[in-house]
């Protein structure tokens, strides 16, 4: 079985008390099972407040919120657990965070979640993505046509190279990546596979362009499900700046690497190429420092399904997010 990840995966280190943020702040920590039984056989004042704190909902575990900080949260910024118990007596989303697993069952993928700050730091200071591959023992039989995880495979390198070519302005590149996710869905349906020219491309969307409105896009936003007062305060009072960020491909990529696979789940390319287009989108019109925008956006967007739900859905039903708008912003 092949085992994929980004050059920088093994450089993460967390920064624990001098991380600017936490993952210990304002989320509910969801618990697995396991943690949960070793949580409640715990003896001694430790386990005392562990149980305390846990709560269930919808046959799920979780820690309780305290003052918008997990209640294990110390206030040198160090978790209690593992300062009393050790790394291991974690539960798997604090073990794992922030990193990522993919599992398609003939091959794994390991990723980053841009939602630490340190992450985003290290990608947005040049940190390597380039995949590197390695054979690991086991591997199971797949639900899907492999055929289907061929085309998606396939696409989505064709996709990463057309996001790093920068030898034109990154909002047309973004542009022929929206054109682009149309020949890789009409593949993944059945279609011929066709050639793509960027420059043709680019002249039928500048053709299909219409005015497009970054207020309209900020207002969807705000109807999502809502983390943090500084996302609120953020959305409240976008920048709008005339010049891109180039660096916006990362946050591009990051998008494609993250969320291209799992359309082998529903067929929908398209879909999840414009809540990557978007996501950019958002993010340059919200302006401020980029590896902090785009963290924040991790952070209220990625790890909430609802909110990702509701973007995919609205990819197709909401009128600031059609084609021609969206070719607007970009090369109006």
């Amino acid at each position: 079985m092949k085992l994929r990840y980004p050059a920088c995966f093994h450089d993460f280190h967390c920064i624990a008390a001098a991380c600017p943020d936490s993952c210990c702040k304002e989320w509910d920590v969801l618990v697995d099972a396991d943690s949960v039984e070793t949580y409640q056989a715990m003896p001694g004042a430790l386990g005392d407040a562990l149980r305390q704190h846990l709560y269930q909902e919808d046959d799920r575990w979780y820690f309780a919120i305290t003052d918008g900080r997990c209640p294990m949260w110390r206030q040198d910024g160090l978790c209690r657990i593992q300062a009393e118990a050790g790394h291991d007596a974690l539960c798997k989303t604090c073990r794992e965070f922030p990193r990522l697993t993919h599992d398609y069952g003939d091959f794994v993928e390991y990723g980053l979640e841009l939602s630490c700050p340190e992450v985003a730091r290290m990608l947005f200071a040049g940190a390597s993505t380039e995949w590197i591959e390695q054979e690991i023992p086991g591997g199971e039989e797949t639900e899907y046509d492999p055929v289907d995880m061929d085309i998606l495979l396939g696409t989505r390198q064709a996709m990463l190279q057309l996001l790093a070519d920068d030898c034109r302005p990154l909002p047309e590149t973004l542009a022929l990546a929206l054109l682009f996710a149309y020949r890789a869905q009409d593949l993944l349906d059945g279609g011929e596979e066709m050639s793509f020219d960027p420059a043709a491309e680019l002249t039928f969307g500048r053709s299909a362009a219409q005015p497009g409105d970054f207020g309209a896009i900020v207002d969807f936003y705000k109807d999502l499900e809502i983390l943090t007062p500084a996302w609120e305060m953020r959305l409240n009072s976008p920048a709008f700046p005339a010049q891109w960020d180039d660096r916006l491909r990362v946050l591009a990529r990051y998008g494609v690497e993250r969320y291209w696979l799992q359309a082998i789940s529903d067929f929908d390319i398209v879909g999840r190429a414009k809540m990557v287009i978007l996501s950019c989108l958002l993010v340059h019109a919200l302006g401020g420092d980029l590896a902090e925008t785009a963290q924040l956006y991790a952070k209220e967007i990625e790890n909430n399904i609802d909110n990702i739900d509701t973007i995919l859905d609205g990819a197709y039903t909401c009128p600031a997010f059609t084609d021609d708008k969206l070719l607007g912003l970009l090369l109006g």
